[in-house]
């Protein structure tokens, strides 16, 4: 029987893409047409034609921007060589990805911990408070005032 036997399923077929190997398993069987066929080639055309240009998108700016910017960090100071330059990431200030003009004046190089900061900033522009901070009515969850008895010591030099 075709297809009930041992050897790999759809997923571990050799070759070629998933809707592919779907297409050649409906030839098999004699429910595939053309049409089908086509349509399935032009969609794998058209997602890998989309990935390429990502890649080169992403890489022709990234590639620009270290040869443009010192090696560092511009929020927290961190220095990279060649070693970590992959932690060093490009941050696009106005968050457009598709804003690269050839000065580079929309970007800075951030490492990944400060660009992902970044990101969670602009995100979430107004964090709340958090519960240990605050209580009720005004009251501050704070005991230590270092300032209480300033007031009455610069009262007294006067």
């Amino acid at each position: 029987m075709v297809g009930n036997g041992p050897g790999p399923g759809p997923r571990q077929a050799e070759g070629g893409t998933l809707l592919g190997r779907v297409h050649q398993a409906g030839a098999r069987f004699g429910m595939a047409d053309k049409k089908t066929t086509m349509d399935g080639d032009r969609l794998d055309r058209a997602v890998a034609e989309a990935r390429r240009s990502r890649e080169v998108r992403e890489k022709s700016y990234r590639d620009r921007a270290l040869k443009m910017f010192p090696w560092v960090c511009a929020k927290c100071g961190r220095e990279f060589s060649r070693e970590n330059l992959g932690e060093l990431t490009v941050h696009h200030k106005d968050h457009d990805h598709d804003n690269n003009p050839p000065d580079g004046s929309n970007w800075e190089l951030l490492c990944l911990y400060c660009h992902d900061d970044e990101h969670a900033r602009y995100l979430d522009p107004v964090a709340p408070a958090p519960a240990s901070t605050t209580r009720g009515q005004g009251e501050s969850a704070t005991t230590h005032k270092p300032f209480a008895a300033l007031e009455d010591l610069l009262k007294r030099k006067e």
